[in-house]
């Protein structure tokens, strides 16, 4: 049986990518194509893959802008041949599970999330002077678009498989279909409370605008309670 992995992008190791190693490990013949690849930005476990990149991945720019190609990604990813694969395994927060195969292919996505961008963190991406004048005028025509692609492109996956009962939820509103849930691995041997309270409250997150960070800051600074913040 030939396998494919699909994740949106590889820029670096997150959530995401943690949980696409896993894949790599369990699936350690199959292929990987994404959108864009930044070399050496992941793990050996999944640089060690075969992996295939889409023509965004020439776009001048493209490492630290790849956001501003979102109007582009539906088709992008849609030029990926698949059509050599029995079983597609879509790891996706934004249009991985747009990818299409075989009509006989069984193709599973791991949900994340549905495409945050076009749905609930809209106006932390977007913005607040986030984007320029010129893009201002074109995002609401590109996000109607790219909602209206989120909602057809669900068609194509067999069954979905959700990283918590919160993003069932919002796979049930906005896909109208049902997901299974299968939590994120965690290490619990490394991650696990401490025996006793310490002397400030910490925040680990990446700095991507729907974290807002920013709130956590600014309410601990209110509160004049000490808080570290981890990240990048």
């Amino acid at each position: 049986m030939r396998i494919a992995i699909v994740h949106d992008w590889l820029t670096g190791m997150r959530g995401g990518e943690k949980c696409l190693e896993v894949f790599c490990e369990i699936y350690p013949e199959a292929d990987i194509f994404t959108l864009l690849h930044v070399p050496d930005s992941v793990s050996k476990i999944i640089e060690n893959h075969p992996i295939h990149t889409s023509p965004i991945q020439h776009m001048p720019g493209v490492e630290k802008k790849y956001r501003y190609f979102l109007p582009l990604m539906p088709s992008a990813i849609r030029m990926f041949d698949l059509s050599g694969y029995d079983f597609i395994l879509s790891s996706s927060h934004c249009v991985a599970k747009g990818a299409r195969g075989r009509e006989d292919a069984f193709h599973l996505c791991y949900c994340y999330t549905p495409m945050r961008y076009a749905w609930s963190a809209y106006d932390e991406y977007f913005s607040g002077g986030r984007v320029g004048r010129p893009l201002k005028w074109v995002l609401p025509r590109a996000m109607a678009y790219l909602r209206r692609w989120d909602r057809e492109s669900n068609s194509g996956v067999n069954e979905f498989v959700a990283i918590s009962h919160t993003v069932a939820n919002r796979i049930r509103y906005h896909y109208g279909r049902e997901a299974d849930v299968l939590y994120p691995p965690v290490d619990t041997d490394r991650f696990c409370p401490g025996s006793r309270a310490g002397e400030y409250y910490l925040v680990v997150s990446a700095f991507a605008p729907y974290k807002r960070v920013d709130v956590a800051v600014e309410a601990f600074n209110r509160l004049g309670r000490p808080l570290m913040v981890v990240g990048h």
